[in-house]
């Protein structure tokens, strides 16, 4: 089981990665990151669909055919862990060595984007305050990691080990009637 939750988990990550790197390379062109971020949630989707393989993999060929439920969200939370570390890990090198200013421009264009949407001023001022409290806490390295892990956790990391789990679960049983 191991092994396939680091193989599967690393080659997640490295596509992850990949794309993270493309969506560098593009915001490095265009700031408003716009595109960045589809290369970002593009290569999430590609990348989980690894972890999905995964489970699928420990099933058919370490299992026996089957898997319950929680021990297949337990294989694809583990490999969406790997893979959400090796993003992270990938992030803050980024950040720190070609992105230091990263939260700077993205809540001076976020506020632009703001100023665009023609707000009533208290409800302008409420929204700023929000930016300018998450750029201050974006300076703190913990809250840096926290964020990223939340960034690739809450959307896809914890959703695709409950589908894999769902569409996946086997019970011997069913390979014996199928």
């Amino acid at each position: 089981m191991k092994n396939t939750i680091v193989k599967y988990g690393l080659i997640a990550g490295l596509i992850v990665t990949a794309f993270m790197g493309i969506g560098a390379g593009v915001y490095m062109y265009n700031p408003e990151y716009d595109l960045g971020m589809v290369f970002g949630f593009a290569g999430m989707l590609v990348a989980y669909t690894f972890v999905f393989l995964g489970v699928k993999n420990y099933r058919d060929k370490q299992n026996g055919g089957f898997i319950t439920f929680g021990k297949a969200f337990k294989v694809g939370m583990l490999m969406s862990l790997i893979t959400a570390t090796i993003y992270v890990g990938t992030w803050m090198v980024e950040h720190h060595f070609i992105f230091p200013d990263f939260m700077e421009k993205y809540a001076e264009n976020s506020i632009i984007a703001l100023e665009k949407q023609g707000l009533p001023t208290a409800e302008f001022q409420a929204e700023k305050e929000k930016i300018l409290y998450y750029k201050e806490l974006y300076k703190n390295p913990l809250w840096i990691i926290l964020f990223t892990y939340m960034e690739i956790m809450i959307p896809i990391g914890l959703l695709v080990p409950v589908i894999s789990a769902a569409i996946l679960k086997r019970k011997p049983t069913e390979t014996a009637s199928a």
